[in-house]
């Protein structure tokens, strides 16, 4: 049957080695991972993983080569990033269990979970969902998807990202509250994960403010890393 419109493409994200894309379905992601940052966002230690998302189509992607640009969202003075490991779904499923996760893992990235901090701080103190401080266009920057079976030592993998070559945030995805099967596995439990799904894992501490013309590298061992310039 004809639509009524033309239809968008579907959102992919590059593969390395590989002359295919990943079709993204859905970008789920996870508040408060690292204690570090929970701390700096005022929540004190280990608490049940909570979850938000972002539309599909939020995706820069970044490719290796030139650095990816990001227009500077409207409505905001105080556009954060967050670096974030991302976990390629591969395989669906419900109730998956922590010990079954790295079956339904394709593969990771390196992504950027861009925040407008001051409208999602405005809509916590009126307690209001963050879908505006959050799921804006632009606002989930990602690297080519590394295939699981070629990354090694992911759970203990550094993490950064520096700003104009300056280091922002630094740590390792060991520090993860919520490891990547446990994520899997709580995140199953409420939603029926798919093949194309994508999972922020959650930033470590260092989240700030950056303005038009900042350059970002962001780099996570074996992965390949991101380069973007706000515009």
């Amino acid at each position: 049957m004809a639509t009524v419109f033309p239809t968008a493409p579907a959102v992919t994200v590059p593969v390395v080695g590989l002359d295919a894309v990943f079709p993204v379905r859905r970008i789920y992601c996870v508040g408060r991972n690292y204690a570090e940052h929970a701390k700096e966002m005022g929540g004190t230690g280990r608490e049940a993983p909570f979850f938000f998302m972002k539309p599909a189509d939020a995706i820069v992607l970044a490719l290796p080569g030139h650095s990816a640009r990001l227009p500077y969202p409207s409505l905001t003075s105080n556009l954060h990033h967050e670096i974030e490991l991302v976990v390629a779904i591969g395989k669906g499923g419900k109730n998956i269990s922590a010990a079954q996760a790295s079956a339904h893992i394709y593969g990771y990235a390196v992504g950027l979970d861009m925040t407008r901090r001051d409208l999602q701080n405005d809509m916590k103190k009126q307690g209001r969902p963050w879908c505006i401080g959050k799921g804006f266009d632009h606002s989930a920057p990602i690297g080519p998807i590394t295939r699981a079976q070629d990354v090694q030592g992911i759970d203990q993998a550094a993490i950064s990202l520096q700003v104009n070559g300056q280091d922002r945030q630094r740590s390792n995805t060991s520090q993860l509250m919520w490891n990547i099967a446990e994520t899997i596995e709580q995140l199953s439990m409420a939603w029926e994960l798919q093949s194309g799904d994508l999972i922020f894992t959650g930033t470590p501490e260092g989240v700030s403010a950056v303005v038009a013309g900042d350059r970002l590298l962001g780099e996570i061992s074996g992965l390949q890393s991101i380069d973007v310039t706000i515009i």
